[in-house]
């Protein structure tokens, strides 16, 4: 995860603000337990005679030096246009009092409801408060937003979800998400281990982080001993009680990212005002995100805010309620610096502008017609697809995208139609119904959807899966019964794609899909049979007239990045390993993520992260995940470092987990821990 901003990005950096902008580098918010949150908070300098509202960033990636680069060029932009921005630590994290004990818990919340009061009564003020956050901010706007705080009038929501267990980082259709569960978790384990500042704490440091370092648990435990989406999940689902958000919602995300389905939902679900808008992004800003375009998003903030913080009329909420970007089809690469296409409008979600256009499973085929008789078609276990297909949620580095599918589809059976007489346009979700049986008791179907190309080339353009032991509840789950035919449906990633006349439409079907899906116990041989009930559907749009003005968006615009110094550079490595004697496959992905010097506060920091997924062919009971992180921070003479080894494997019953966490002041080990456990399969 890296938290930069690229110099070479095309944007407009403003220094000219219509306010004097004054930065409060170190404040400290009381908490009713006696608890302190640290903030840094951007004003206008003449905030306190003439008070303005407030817009609130709530996330627990450390102020002071993680996201100093980012926060640098959004909050001061705020600020210059007549607002206080404030970026608070969560707390346990950062420079704030405590130890975080999981993500988004309720006192997570609690805490928040008293920032916004202590922000209410400050004198430069008006009271009117927003809340923008992405990923871990997206979530925690959405589950404030349900707490209706009466000062909070409305958010903006980037690349998160609704729905804690559907679509997240730990589950995917019922399976563990064997690409995401540990990494994610390896990652807080890290983050979290980090000390606060002496210079901002004092001599309490040391014994604060004593106690961060004994306390802080890694995640995954806790996660995986929730399988199923019980209340564990609920919480902090605001799907569960999406009536209760009542305030305007502005959700964003891009095709890249691996949040954008929550976009398509909220737009429908949320009882008040809403808009979303989707562009070709990774998991970061429209206004620095790649691939190009990026846009001039903190405009359309101004212009969210403006209305409902400041009661301008800024004609935000005349226009079409969902923008997105149609992507042009494009040959396969793992990174793309730009996705050609267009922008494309529409009034409200679902669109009536979109239908369903249905090809049915024949022999190898896509038919627009179903088949009369049952053909069997029989789907078996390859082990090792899977590994060509990109992480799932791209931050924007390079090798994060999948490679051509004719590398995967060798691994699954494919089904692909004629070549396609017009272009269509896709906006939304496909999906996959099959008519199936199991040869095990426990098993999963994973769908790849494809734009095959007439020279073919083959790229991925949306995927699902789903535990079929998940297929009438993710609550309740069954066996399946050996031989039994089910019907059941695999909903994919939303997309917004052009494919074009003469290409074909590609779908691969599998039960394996690793390192995505831990694998099934047992080998699994499914088979489809084809007839009505098996189908794929695509969300095929109309171009409207409307279209012609959408995304009239200005070009990025940011506050100066803050000044810092590259002490050692990037570099990613994405490497595949086959070794064909013991019949070993390796997915090693390395990133140093560099380190910087911060000269405003003498912070120097720096990252390092390995993970490995490995398995053998034919041997689901050989995957395994490997993740260590190593994270330096320190200023002069006071250095400090963490270093965690995270390990996740199983046999048919169980899964196995042992986590490691050492940490250095300076050349000495002051603490090293270690964290083992098991955990029994629960239909997974």
């Amino acid at each position: 995860m890296v938290f930069n901003i690229k110099d070479s990005q095309k944007r407009r950096v403003k220094t000219d603000f219509p306010r004097e902008i004054e930065k409060k580098a170190h404040s400290w918010i009381p908490m009713s337990d006696g608890r302190k949150l640290a903030a840094t908070i951007w004003l206008p300098a003449d905030a306190d005679e003439n008070p303005v509202p407030a817009i609130l960033e709530y996330i627990p990636y450390r102020k002071n030096d993680f996201t100093a680069i980012r926060d640098s060029v959004r909050h001061p932009y705020f600020a210059g246009h007549g607002y206080a921005s404030i970026r608070v630590d969560i707390g346990g994290t950062g420079d704030s009092d405590g130890y975080l004990k999981d993500e988004y818990l309720k006192q997570e919340q609690d805490d928040a409801l008293e920032v916004l009061s202590w922000i209410e009564q400050q004198a430069w003020s008006t009271g009117a408060v927003g809340m923008i956050g992405k990923s871990w901010g997206g979530f925690n706007s959405l589950q404030v937003a349900a707490r209706q705080h009466p000062a909070l009038k409305a958010i903006i929501t980037l690349c998160s979800t609704d729905d804690r267990y559907a679509d997240d980082v730990h589950y995917r259709g019922g399976n563990v998400l064997a690409s995401d569960m540990l990494w994610w978790a390896s990652t807080m384990f890290a983050y979290n281990a980090r000390p606060q500042d002496p210079e901002v704490v004092g001599e309490a440091w040391k014994e604060n982080w004593l106690e961060r370092l004994e306390k802080t648990p890694p995640f995954v435990e806790e996660w995986l001993r929730h399988q199923r989406r019980d209340d564990y999940w609920k919480h902090g689902s605001v799907c569960e009680n999406i009536e209760d958000i009542t305030i305007p919602v502005f959700a964003v995300s891009g095709w890249q990212d691996g949040y954008t389905d929550a976009v398509f939902r909220l737009l429908q679900d949320l009882p008040g005002e809403s808009k979303g808008l989707v562009g070709p992004w990774a998991h970061e800003y429209p206004e620095v995100a790649t691939p190009e375009p990026a846009i001039g998003f903190l405009q359309e903030c101004l212009r969210w805010w403006d209305h409902w913080l400041k009661g301008e009329d800024t004609g935000i909420m005349k226009e079409p309620k969902l923008t997105s970007w149609i992507q042009n089809s494009e040959k396969p690469q793992v990174t793309y610096e730009e996705r050609p296409g267009k922008w494309v409008a529409d009034n409200s979600w679902p669109s009536k502008h979109v239908t369903n256009c249905a090809y049915w499973l024949r022999n190898g085929n896509l038919a627009k017609a179903p088949v009369e008789k049952n053909e069997k078609t029989l789907i078996p276990s390859v082990q090792e697809h899977g590994f060509y297909s990109g992480v799932f949620c791209p931050f924007g580095q390079p090798g994060d995208l999948p490679a051509d599918q004719r590398l995967e589809n060798g691994k699954a059976v494919t089904f692909t139609s004629e070549p396609l007489e017009d272009t269509i346009e896709l906006l939304g979700h496909p999906k996959f119904y099959a008519d199936l049986s199991s040869d095990q008791e426990d098993a999963f179907i994973a769908v790849r959807l494809m734009d095959k190309a007439p020279t073919g080339e083959s790229t991925l353009i949306s995927w699902g899966m789903l535990n079929l032991t998940h297929r009438h509840s993710h609550e309740s789950p069954e066996k399946l019964v050996k031989g039994q035919r089910y019907k059941v449906e695999v909903k994919l990633d939303a997309l917004g794609q052009q494919i074009p006349k003469g290409h074909r439409i590609e779908i691969a079907v599998a039960p394996t899909y690793w390192p995505s899906a831990w694998p099934s116990p047992k080998p699994v041989n499914l088979t489809l049979y084809s007839g009505e009930a098996t189908r794929l559907e695509l969300p095929v749009r109309s171009p409207q007239q409307q279209d012609e003005t959408a995304g009239d968006f200005d070009a990025p615009e940011t506050a100066p990045v803050m000044e810092r110094e590259i002490i050692r550079k990037e570099k990613r490595t994405r490497q595949v390993i086959h070794e064909p004697i013991t019949g070993e496959w390796t997915l090693s992905d390395y990133s140093d993520e560099g380190e910087r010097r911060l000269p405003e506060s003498g912070l120097q920091y720096g990252s390092v992260n390995k993970n490995v997924w490995s398995i053998r062919e034919g041997d689901p009971l050989s995957a395994r995940n490997r993740c260590e992180w190593e994270l330096t921070i320190g200023r002069g003479q006071w250095q400090t470092k963490v270093q965690t080894y995270s390990d996740m494997w199983s046999d048919e019953t169980t899964f196995y987990l042992v986590n490691k966490l050492v940490a250095f002041e300076g050349d000495k080990e002051i603490f090293s821990k270690t964290w083992e456990t098991e955990i029994d399969r629960d239909h997974v």
